[in-house]
């Protein structure tokens, strides 16, 4: 026979818990994130669970917009490349998708998949190469669809990418599955991502670095040749940071000192990763308008 008797406090799921605080019944949104926020003073959340909850309610009010990679940054295939002009893009960028253009990057003729060239990796095979039948179509949202709708969108049709397109219809840039996640969750690591690295500092070719954001000031002043101080900011991406005046959104650049500096990825609280770009003269302090 069941017990009448009730269950402990400590006993209730933290999603009980959550429904005992929501009980005052908010009246708006600001009332709700209050709500949570007081949830956690109360130790009834913990951190990343209220980041989580304030995420879910932020992607509901996103669009598209607020969050894709820009057309200029997109990493493209072009439809007519040979297969040793191809596998240099995919091996350099470490991306698993890549839009595939025609004559310039408004014509979006479909989607790469970097796991279909796999075959063509092997000497024998690469004569046989054909983009026709292995490309696959691309999925095109407009810049003012909702994040939520979008993912909604992507889980449905186990799509991961898709490209935005602007009111006239000209491609605007691109968005992934994990951008939406990442406004949810946080960061998201991959497979190929430089926090796997030993290195604070990856280096590409023609002078790109790929950097972390926690590199210590005085190891980027090693590998750098450089003598910024440790006084004021531990670590370079502290200084990046100050020279912006703000806290960066991915995409936005800034010049200073000879290095060119885009942001990688950041979230709303901190940068995480960066890529720097050696330039021939020393510049002044110059930078992109904060991204939309």
């Amino acid at each position: 026979m069941a017990s009448d008797r009730p269950s402990q406090p400590g006993a209730r799921s933290w999603a009980e818990r959550i429904g005992l605080a929501l009980l005052a019944e908010p009246r708006d949104r600001n009332q709700l994130l209050e709500t949570l926020r007081s949830a956690h003073q109360r130790q009834l959340l913990d951190l990343d669970a209220l980041a989580m909850l304030e995420g879910v309610l932020q992607v509901t009010e996103m669009q598209v917009r607020d969050i894709m990679i820009p057309r200029a940054q997109m990493d493209v295939v072009q439809r007519d490349a040979r297969i040793d002009e191809i596998i240099p893009v995919l091996t350099e960028s470490a991306h698993s998708r890549f839009p595939v253009i025609g004559d310039d990057r408004d014509e979006v003729v479909g989607i790469l998949l970097a796991k279909d060239m796999l075959r063509y990796f092997v000497e024998a095979s690469r004569d046989r190469f054909s983009m026709q039948e292995i490309l696959r179509p691309a999925v095109f949202v407009p810049e003012s669809k909702r994040l939520n709708v979008l993912l909604t969108e992507f889980r449905n049709s186990r799509n991961h990418m898709a490209i935005v397109v602007d009111e006239y219809g000209g491609v605007a840039g691109l968005i992934t599955i994990e951008d939406v996640l990442e406004q949810i969750v946080g960061d998201i690591d991959d497979e190929h991502d430089i926090e796997d690295f030993l290195t604070h500092i990856l280096r590409h070719a023609h002078g790109r670095y790929t950097v972390k954001a926690l590199t210590p000031i005085e190891e980027f002043n090693a590998y750098f040749n450089t003598q910024y101080s440790d006084e004021e900011f531990d670590t370079i991406g502290g200084y990046v940071v100050h020279l912006f005046g703000h806290l960066p959104k991915r995409g936005e650049e800034i010049s200073f000192d000879g290095f060119q500096v885009r942001i990688l990825r950041a979230d709303n609280r901190r940068v995480h990763l960066f890529e720097l770009t050696r330039q021939t003269l020393p510049e002044t302090v110059t930078k992109t308008p904060e991204a939309e």
